[in-house]
């Protein structure tokens, strides 16, 4: 399977060593594209592979699956390009896909492509897929955070909230998981991966809390609806390259692509 990754930061260049390593004679990095060329050169230059760098729509053209680990502003434009391409796309930065998911999902059936949405860092998916059959009454998150891995979000700048000044546990947010991927937008795909999955973004309510006590990312996930009631935790270590991933959302997209290849499904 030939492969391109657009977004050649920290996802997308874990996601390339992945496959290169990994995934050998299964899968393949043949194309990257990245805003600073520079970077794809330079992770191009470390594969075994030497996949050809240059831009989005001809990376498209040229492999079977496309990853984007890009960024929310260009994930759905991404996502639509591939699907009328008749491409399989994984996408990392789901809050992008909010504004016209359903369109883009109608889209992909009629292409006959397949759109992979990772769990990210987040548990408890497979529960709420099950559950949507009973009917769900509820889907909330709640997100923890240290305050430093919230730098830089338009909300915060919005609302001039000084972050370094927090010295105890202070709820920034609260709405819904529109409003959420808004002011939210590098910080928070979670939300918009489990509106997705379950009754919608404008009915998943979200609680984004900055904590200087913690050293982790933190979402709890509680549903309630006809079939009881299913609540997780998840406690994330921020990865080392960059404190707004957390490592189980790359873990969670390297299981993604090793599912894509198996011919055994484990799981809902």
């Amino acid at each position: 399977m030939k492969v391109g990754i657009i977004g050649c930061g920290t996802i997308g260049s874990k996601l390339a060593e992945h496959i290169d390593k990994d995934l050998r004679g299964r899968a393949r990095v043949t194309a990257l594209s990245d805003i600073d060329g520079k970077n794809a050169k330079k992770l191009s230059a470390k594969l075994r592979s030497r996949p050809k760098v240059g831009p989005v729509e001809r990376l498209i053209r040229s492999v079977d699956l496309v990853i984007e680990a890009a960024s929310p502003k260009i994930s759905g434009d991404v996502a639509r390009k591939a699907v009328n391409a008749g491409k399989d796309v994984m996408v990392m930065s789901t809050g992008g896909l909010l504004k016209s998911y359903r369109s883009l999902f109608e889209l992909a059936k009629k292409r006959k492509a397949h759109i992979y949405l990772p769990s990210g860092a987040i548990c408890g998916l497979d529960g709420l897929k099950g559950a949507k059959f009973s009917g769900i009454s509820k889907v909330t998150l709640t997100t923890r955070k240290p305050p430093e891995g919230l730098k830089g979000a338009p909300y915060v700048i919005r609302h001039n909230i000084n972050l370094g000044k927090i010295k105890s546990e202070k709820v920034l947010f609260e709405g819904d998981a529109f409003r959420a991927m808004e002011g939210f937008p590098a910080n928070i795909n979670v939300a918009a991966t489990l509106s997705l999955c379950g009754i919608g973004p404008g009915k998943t309510r979200v609680k984004i809390i900055a904590s200087p006590s913690i050293k982790r990312n933190i979402h709890e996930i509680e549903v309630e609806g006809s079939f009881g009631k299913l609540v997780t935790r998840t406690e994330n270590i921020p990865s080392p390259d960059n404190p707004k991933t957390s490592y189980m959302a790359i873990l969670s997209a390297m299981a993604t692509l090793d599912g894509i290849l198996e011919s055994v499904t484990i799981g809902t």
